[in-house]
């Protein structure tokens, strides 16, 4: 074999990913320096101390993906994630410490980043490498993602027309009319009893936009799986109410759903329907993930039968797929977020691929067409 000391060809790994840490402690930039270059798959570009500096040091550094603070002085995590997106679009993982506050980075996610997880903050505690390789593993999955400028805000990348499932996108418009789906065996349009919403990566500013559009006296309870970490859970639901007419809060065992309330799954907890109430579990993951959108969705179908709504947005992997298929065959509605719109295509192109949506439909269009199904007035095909 050739190799270096007889002039064949130098062999080297793979190329490791290229992190800009922006943060403006130096204890804590020693402390996430020491994590990301102990990870052999990654390796620290550079480090800033602001936001100002970091938007200074993309172009010299480029960097695969970005660990943000989200308290910087001068301007904050949200105002640095808008810009770079603006700019020159990166991977943003916004790095948190205070797990109680989120308001700036959910406004970050809303912005554009892509994950937000907990900040190690020191060797000493308890949870160190669990809190270290989950920084680690979200800094290499989101730094795969391709991200766009301007990606998904309130007036963003609208298509001409939502996409049935099985219809090309050059397709007529189907404004203004439901599939035959809505409409009941007999005849009748079709009365639904419950929403589900399921999502993960770029699900915060998903879930946020179908939930600000909804009108307070929206009939269906809602319940919402979120992937993201379980410290979070209880700030992000806090979050989504501050955006949606609708009361939101973190489901609980017991509690007997109620229309017009947003009942969100809290962390590293199963939220299921049984009967006619609220169930959690701390069964084993499903897909990876706990809360898992496919226990949501399968036990609605059971629950609900062909009076549920299933709608799967945007995430990697495939959690949700299966039980979107379930809830399709009991029945129910079903939505997939269509590729135009969704920041990573995989869990509603798997259940599309799968034939558990009934059609797809970008972001945009999603709160209209619920509208569409709960309103007293739904037109027929």
């Amino acid at each position: 074999m050739s190799g270096p000391a007889n002039g064949g060809p130098l062999t080297t790994g793979p190329r490791r990913i290229r992190v800009l840490v922006v943060e403006d402690s130096p204890v804590i930039q020693q402390l996430l320096s020491h994590v990301i270059s102990a990870d052999p798959r990654l390796e620290v570009a550079g480090i800033a101390s602001s936001g100002e500096q970091a938007l200074r040091m993309i172009e010299r550094t480029a960097p695969d993906v970005v660990s943000l603070d989200i308290r910087l002085p001068g301007i904050d995590g949200f105002e640095v994630t808008s810009r770079i997106m603006r700019q020159t679009p990166l991977p943003i993982v916004v790095v948190a410490s205070d797990v109680h506050d989120l308001d700036i980075p959910m406004r970050a996610l809303q912005a554009g980043a892509l994950a937000v997880v907990e900040k190690p903050g020191s060797m000493a505690r308890a949870d160190y490498q669990t809190v270290a390789h989950h920084l680690c593993t979200q800094l290499v999955i989101m730094s795969q993602v391709k991200v766009i400028r301007h990606r998904i805000t309130a007036r963003a990348a609208r298509p001409a027309s939502g996409m049935s499932a099985g219809v090309s996108a050059d397709a007529p418009s189907q404004e203004g009319r439901l599939p035959d789906e809505a409409v009941a065996p007999d005849g009748r349009l079709r009365r639904f009893r419950a929403l589900g919403l399921v999502a993960s990566t770029g699900g915060p500013a998903a879930l946020a936009k179908i939930l600000r559009d909804l009108p307070a006296d929206f009939p269906l309870p809602v319940f919402v799986v979120q992937h993201m970490g379980a410290p979070f859970m209880a700030g992000f639901a806090s979050w989504l109410g501050t955006v949606s007419a609708l009361p939101v809060r973190l489901g609980e065992a017991g509690l007997t759903p109620r229309p017009g309330t947003v009942y969100v799954a809290p962390g590293d907890r199963h939220l299921l329907v049984d009967g006619a109430t609220l169930r959690l579990t701390a069964d084993p993951m499903v897909c990876g993930q706990r809360p898992s959108g496919e226990v949501l969705f399968q036990s609605m179908a059971r629950a609900y039968g062909a009076s549920g709504i299933g709608v799967l947005l945007t995430g990697m992997g495939e959690d949700g797929a299966r039980g979107l298929v379930d809830m399709r065959t009991a029945g129910a509605y079903t939505v997939a977020e269509h590729a135009s719109t969704a920041v990573i295509h995989s869990m509603p192109g798997t259940a599309v691929r799968l034939g558990g949506a009934v059609e797809e439909l970008p972001l945009d269009r999603v709160a209209g067409r619920l509208l569409q199904l709960t309103s007293d007035d739904k037109m027929a095909s």
